[in-house]
């Protein structure tokens, strides 16, 4: 499996558990005993990861209208979404890793709003000590934080137009199954049988969802090239603490190199 080579070697705590969901409305479910790990691959979490290895700010907003209004308090910023796939009036781009990474105006911070993945970073980002962020970009490194550190986790994809989408089922699956690989054990029936079902899959088994279509039909597939092109080569975890998406430690710049 993808990222398997860099698990981490601390002891899971005794009855650890890993559940994996889908949805932003699944949160409460698990905010008052598990430790949370949000993950949309295509294209919200990989854009605040990219954002933040990038040494950016990254800030979630709800609305575009709130978006705008955190870059005139901040004195500036990069308004960057989606809103039911369509670009925000007045805003600079579209939730696009891939564009985001060419940039050089490092020093702007990243203001996102997005339909499914922004949503759910927020209602998981409320709890205390927020939430992992998760994409292909740094599963491992996700899951390296977690082990030792927290019994109980849940993952949860963030979902579009009522569907659990292959992308992030798949990065969900990987992450369960490293957690499992250091003595976590599937709460449901359902976790077990995703983890199966990806075991060993390459990132470009995504290729058939619904997200891809849409990048395909939208004239961004530089999008999926990047997601799948990008896969474990940041080597530390974020989390989403209020509506902001933060690294583990300071990144000036992180490695963009492709990992096979």
């Amino acid at each position: 499996m993808n990222g398997a080579r860099r698990n981490g070697s601390s002891p899971s705590p005794a009855g650890a558990s890993v559940v994996i969901d889908s949805f932003p409305g699944t949160v409460g479910r698990y905010s008052d005993d598990h430790r949370i790990v949000v993950v949309d691959v295509i294209r919200a979490t990989t854009l605040a990861v990219t954002a933040t290895a990038e040494g950016r700010r990254c800030i979630v907003a709800r609305t575009p209208d709130e978006a705008v209004a955190t870059r005139d308090r901040l004195g500036g910023g990069i308004l960057a979404g989606e809103l039911g796939g369509d670009l925000p009036a007045g805003f600079d781009m579209n939730n696009s890793p891939a564009e985001l990474a060419a940039r050089t105006d490092t020093e702007l911070p990243l203001i996102m709003v997005s339909t499914s993945g922004g949503p759910l970073m927020i209602e998981a980002g409320v709890g205390a000590g927020g939430a992992d962020v998760a994409c292909f970009r740094n599963f491992t490194a996700v899951t390296r934080s977690l082990i030792g550190t927290h019994r109980k986790v849940a993952i949860i994809g963030a979902g579009s137009r009522g569907e659990f989408r292959e992308e992030d089922q798949m990065c969900c699956a990987w992450i369960g199954e490293l957690l499992m690989g250091a003595g976590y054990v599937p709460e449901t029936d359902e976790t077990r049988q995703l983890i199966e079902r990806w075991s060993g899959a390459p990132a470009t088994a995504c290729e058939s969802s619904n997200s891809v279509a849409y990048l395909r039909r939208s004239g961004q597939l530089h999008d999926y090239d990047f997601i799948v092109n990008h896969v474990d080569d940041l080597d530390y975890a974020c989390s989403v603490e209020g509506n902001e998406v933060v690294a583990e430690s300071p990144v000036l710049r992180a490695s963009t190199a492709a990992v096979g």
